[in-house]
């Protein structure tokens, strides 16, 4: 069975060092994200990537910091809900939204029964 819906894509773009209350910030966010209700979180650590400021992350041996990208699908509404808690959990980074065809696909297993 196939669901199609619109939705909003918020991806969030920081480094893997950043902190939020003494914890990795993706980890902050995917727990608020949880909490508030969103419908799923994905971090992502990125090999390298650099921002405005021109700084090149890399795994490096004594430090942590690559380029780490959480994604976010959920309605434009409840991502509005998340956005503004983010912004303030953020101390640098980018915030990109845009809007997407969300299709969720649930097809039984093969040879199987759908589960409920």
């Amino acid at each position: 069975m196939r669901t199609a819906k619109k939705a909003q894509l918020l991806r969030l773009h920081f480094a893997e060092s950043d902190e939020y209350h003494g914890k990795p910030l993706y980890e902050a966010i995917v727990q608020r994200a949880k909490e508030l209700g969103i419908a799923g979180a994905t971090v992502f650590r990125g090999l390298e990537g650099f921002g405005e400021t021109a700084e090149l992350h890399r795994r490096r041996v004594t430090k942590k910091d690559q380029p780490v990208v959480v994604t976010i699908v959920d309605t434009a509404e409840n991502l509005a809900r998340l956005v503004p808690e983010v912004r303030a959990m953020m101390g640098t980074g980018m915030i990109a939204t845009s809007e997407v065809d969300c299709i969720r696909i649930e097809n039984p297993p093969p040879g199987g029964v759908p589960s409920p």
